[in-house]
């Protein structure tokens, strides 16, 4: 399997149809061989008959359904344990960012890099208007800075939710991963930076509904700078060491 794409959706019902079918269709009419798995995390709406009812017409799509809500972290790592690809990419259930950036991201593993992934806070990036209010701007900015300090020096933007990883490092990275929600996007870099591999951060143009629950709320914030401090005290005292 060339690529694995992993969808995690919690009440997604208004995006998920579409989402699904655009990457199928992107995919299938380059040719690329592919499966979709959308991770559904406890939703309470319709998503998951939605998901199930798309299965039809997308022959590569699989549900991995958990009744109960662990977080989106926990949705991605457990369907990039699930996948197979060579290469695997994990993407917002409001399709954000579109499937068609790996075009942008796939010359950067045959130059060395592990981890390609999205960013809006680099030289290049178009953030459409409506997608990103102040406040989150406001926090996000603010938010990096403590957690370039804490976890990922170096890295402008670790919250977008388009990553792609090849398989030998996504293995070895969501194996060791502890945290299930919000944080979760750090710990997967300082991982990567522990393990010694190469990250690659490229401009994207992102298109939002900032009513998703793909994206955090004010008090998540909060809970992502609760989350770099353990993360920092994991790598401090080797809990990622044990095997």
């Amino acid at each position: 399997m060339y690529l694995s794409v992993i969808i995690p959706a919690y009440n997604e019902e208004k995006h998920i149809r579409k989402t699904i079918e655009s990457i199928y269709q992107y995919l299938s009419g380059k040719n690329i061989e592919h499966e979709i798995i959308v991770v559904t995390d406890g939703s309470t709406d319709k998503t998951d008959d939605i998901v199930n009812s798309v299965a039809s017409g997308v022959p590569s799509l699989s549900l991995l359904r958990f009744s109960v809500n662990k977080g989106k972290g926990y949705a991605v790592k457990e369907g990039m344990l699930k996948a197979t690809g060579n290469y695997r990419l994990f993407t917002d259930a409001d399709n954000a960012t579109s499937i068609d950036h790996i075009e942008k991201m796939m010359p950067y593993f045959n130059q060395g890099y592990n981890i390609v992934i999205a960013s809006i806070a680099i030289k290049g990036s178009v953030v459409a208007s409506g997608s990103e209010p102040v406040w989150r701007r406001l926090f996000g900015t603010m938010g990096n800075l403590f957690i370039q300090l804490m976890a990922v020096p170096g890295v402008s933007d670790t919250q977008r939710g388009f990553k792609m990883i090849t398989a030998e490092a996504a293995d070895k990275i969501f194996s060791k991963m502890t945290i299930d929600r919000w944080g979760f996007d750090i710990e997967m870099l300082a991982l990567a930076r522990k393990f010694k591999y190469k990250i690659k951060e490229i401009p994207i143009t992102w298109k939002n509904d900032p009513n998703t629950a793909s994206h955090p709320r004010l008090s998540a914030y909060f809970q992502v700078l609760m989350e770099t401090v353990k993360i920092r005290w994991n790598l401090i005292t080797g809990k990622y060491n044990v095997k």
